[in-house]
């Protein structure tokens, strides 16, 4: 029988012939009974035949599908951790992050059944289930959920404090980190959106992220799934579909949210000139600073885009725009949610006045308890419950926050964080290497992209195309640097930290 924070079990019980979710690729369509039956189906099997039980880890690598949010919501029956894989990844990164967590299953669709069954030999994951096709050594999903029945598990007993999920986000350490997600993080964060973007059980959210990304699977298709509308979940994002959909009134879209580089892509297809947006209520864009004459281009078309901030550890929400303040406060990542602080703290850990900059430092139950595995990290990156974002920002007389820079030398490549030292590390495998620092700089269709300041030894030789090539091999494209270049010494500070400042000022156009 389900229990407390079921939020699939409430639904299927108030409004069972709603429309709970669809799947554009393939055109399947579930009622919140449907998708209650199936979720405790699998639930059942998942718990009988693959031996999950609370706290243990289940992780999935696919693209978007229906079947992404089965298994999520399966997991919370079970009080099983949720573990969503970045597919952009290469064996070796995704080799790491299944010996940090160690899940006992892996379900993933047929496009990755090579690549699954690689890492289930080589992180000793004990099964495999392949959700789209027939695969030897794995199990069928569908098959699965067939012979199970409904209800035949135990559930658990969850509280707002159940770490329900673990997302993986790059570390400065040069190795990924899980980010622990409760079942209250994910709550709240469906609270924290209503105030801005208008959420409610009539709304239709089209989900095109990734929904490994924090950003695809909490804005806002979990916050649907919470009050009752309906998520319409795209295999895998395309600029003329994704605007076909935005602008057919017979769908009704409601919600969506991209990053820059998605609406960027959308306004340069022919079809823009003449989109209209009549069903649209709020479109969130967030995972980098927005250009202005981006904001400019979608305003026009009276749709205002409304810039929020937020990270994988805070659930994500911790800012956004009101639409009404979207032209006016143009820059701005908006103001703080109703259910989190924030403060702008100096190196003294002082808070800093208006108009000053210092890093942006949040606290509240949409912040995460901390790092699966990784007690060190944790406590760096929180102080009394004050979770340290990494970025810079200030704030206007009006309480407005701008992020201004990256307080890390994190950047940001298409929604997607880079970790220069993640970078640094896998070029330090070529021997020809003396020294390597990575930056980011502008780059005009991805927002930024990677740049390699190389020194190389003293009678060594190697050209960029070289390291490049080497990059490609190790990691996901968004990773690898676009050029290279070559200098005799990288600058240094009197402890000898590299100043990645002076290499921005010097190399950074």
């Amino acid at each position: 029988m389900a229990r407390s924070f079921d939020w699939i079990a409430h639904h299927a019980a108030t409004r069972p012939e709603g429309i709970a979710q669809v799947d554009l690729a393939t055109d399947r369509s579930f009622t919140w009974a449907q998708m209650e039956d199936r979720t405790s189906r699998l639930a059942a099997a998942l718990q009988h035949d693959f031996g999950i039980g609370p706290e243990d880890r289940v992780a999935v690598l696919a693209q978007n599908n229906t079947n992404f949010f089965e298994v999520q919501f399966a997991c919370w029956k079970l009080g099983a951790m949720f573990v969503p894989v970045n597919w952009r990844l290469t064996l070796s990164e995704l080799t790491f992050i299944a010996d940090d967590c160690t899940p006992k299953v892996v379900l993933h669709d047929h496009g990755f059944s090579d690549i699954a069954k690689d890492l289930a030999t080589a992180s000793s994951i004990e099964h495999r289930i392949n959700w789209d096709g027939d695969d030897e050594g794995a199990a069928n999903y569908e098959d699965a959920i067939a012979a199970a029945e409904p209800g035949n598990y135990t559930a658990n007993d969850n509280t707002l404090d159940t770490v329900l999920t673990i997302m993986y986000t790059s570390g400065t350490t040069g190795t990924p980190k899980g980010a622990m997600i409760t079942q209250g993080m994910t709550f709240y964060n469906a609270v924290n959106c209503v105030e801005f973007f208008g959420l409610k059980q009539s709304m239709v959210n089209l989900a095109f992220l990734p929904l490994f990304h924090t950003g695809g699977l909490n804005v806002f298709a979990n916050p649907c799934f919470h009050f009752g509308g309906t998520n319409l979940v795209m295999h895998t994002f395309d600029p003329s579909a994704c605007l076909a959909l935005m602008t057919d009134p017979d769908l009704g879209v409601t919600h969506f949210l991209g990053v820059p580089a998605n609406f960027l892509f959308m306004s340069q297809t022919p079809e823009f000139a003449d989109a209209t947006f009549p069903t649209v209520e709020a479109a969130g864009v967030g995972g980098s600073p927005t250009p202005v004459p981006l904001i400019e281009a979608w305003a026009a078309k009276g749709l205002p885009l409304q810039q929020a901030f937020g990270m994988t550890e805070t659930s994500p929400l911790v800012t956004a725009l009101k639409p009404e303040d979207c032209e006016i406060k143009i820059g701005s990542a908006g103001l703080p949610a109703m259910h989190c602080e924030v403060r702008i703290v100096g190196e003294d850990g002082e808070d800093m006045p208006v108009g000053e900059k210092g890093e942006l430092w949040v606290r509240g139950p949409n912040v995460t308890p901390g790092y699966w595995n990784r007690p060190e990290a944790t406590a760096e990156a929180i102080t009394d419950g004050w979770l340290h974002t990494g970025d810079a920002a200030q704030s206007d007389k009006d309480g407005f926050i701008y992020i201004v820079d990256r307080w890390k030398d994190m950047y940001i490549s298409g929604g997607e964080n880079v970790y220069p030292a993640e970078v640094e590390s896998v070029i330090y495998q070529l021997p020809q290497i003396g020294e390597v620092s990575v930056i980011g700089v502008p780059d005009e269709k991805w927002v930024e992209v990677g740049r390699a300041i190389v020194v190389v030894k003293d009678g060594e030789s190697i050209d960029e195309a070289t390291i490049i090539n080497h990059a490609r091999e190790h990691l996901a494209r968004f990773k690898v640097p676009q050029s290279v270049v070559f200098i005799d010494e990288i600058p240094h500070n009197a402890t000898g930290k590299v100043l990645k400042r002076v290499l921005r000022e010097t190399h950074g156009a």
